[in-house]
């Protein structure tokens, strides 16, 4: 394979650690079947996938980065809406701030799924907890898999159904979540010897009049090392500005697909739908930036 020219990447893939429905290996096996030439496993709040990933052994015709997505509260100075992560990769699996970090939030987790089940009971539309879980496998149990289920008992049509009516931000069943402020985050990331990554930039819904490079200035400041400039929703504009901003703040760049497997149907791991493409160029200089002392 051609790795510097033709071959792309796909470093923001979810797996049932989270709330993908694709195991790690059958991540592994699907990046070779779809001739990728490097990914990254970035669950949510967990390295369960990564560590997986490693456990099996990325087959040979993969590059494997190991990564995480923690979802973070935006700086104070610069209020957003909006999904709001940082990417972190090359990570040390077993370092132990990380991993209790971690942990914490994965509590966090749980306990807030209790309580939207409860509010959908009250909306007339009960749900074990073992009707959720047998949607999650091994994996942690999230709103994806609460949509799941409310499909299978039939309350909904589909998965965007559930979200759009009652899960997703502002609806009657949404519960916030525990987030870490993006300081904390960057240097947990940073500590693990990682690259902390800004994620879909234009997923995040500022609140302020403040120019969104004010943002990359702040994240900066407290030690954010790129932009996830490629993401299937970034229009080629947004595409052109991020990687800009890359430039001028002296940031790597990165890209992902956000593949979460069957959850996410039109997206094609490594390829979007269909004309998305991130080079493998990008991941050798993140490779040489997690190399060096930082």
């Amino acid at each position: 394979m051609d790795y510097n020219t033709r071959a792309g990447i796909d470093l923001h893939i979810h797996s049932t650690a989270s709330d993908g429905t694709f195991s790690p290996e059958h991540i592994l096996a699907q990046a070779v079947d779809s001739h990728i030439a490097a990914i990254a496993i970035t669950d949510h709040d967990t390295i369960s996938g990564s560590k997986e990933a490693i456990r099996i052994g990325p087959p040979p015709e993969v590059k494997f980065l190991t990564g995480v997505e923690i979802s973070v509260n935006p700086p104070a100075s610069f209020p957003c809406s909006g999904s709001f992560h940082i990417l972190g990769y090359a990570i040390d699996l077993e370092h132990p701030a990380l991993n209790q970090m971690l942990e914490e939030l994965q509590q966090a987790r749980k306990n807030r799924n209790p309580r939207i089940l409860q509010t959908l009971k009250e909306l007339g539309m009960p749900l074990a907890m073992d009707d959720v879980m047998a949607e999650t496998g091994k994996g942690q149990m999230g709103r994806p898999h609460i949509a799941q289920a409310m499909v299978a008992r039939g309350y909904v049509a589909s998965i965007n159904e559930a979200f759009d009516t009652y899960l997703g931000k502002g609806k009657p069943a949404y519960v916030d979540k525990y987030r870490m402020e993006c300081d904390q985050a960057i240097a947990l990331i940073c500590n693990a010897g990682g690259i902390p990554v800004l994620a879909h930039p234009g997923l995040v819904e500022p609140t302020t009049d403040l120019p969104f490079d004010h943002l990359i200035q702040i994240l900066k400041s407290m030690g954010l090392k790129g932009i996830e400039v490629y993401y299937p929703e970034h229009t080629p504009e947004s595409v052109a500005e991020y990687a800009a901003m890359a430039d001028q703040y002296n940031l790597l760049m990165t890209g992902g697909t956000d593949f979460h497997g069957s959850l996410k149907p039109d997206l094609k791991m490594g390829y979007g739908k269909g004309d998305f493409f991130v080079p493998y160029a990008l991941y050798d200089k993140l490779m040489d930036a997690a190399s060096s002392p930082h």
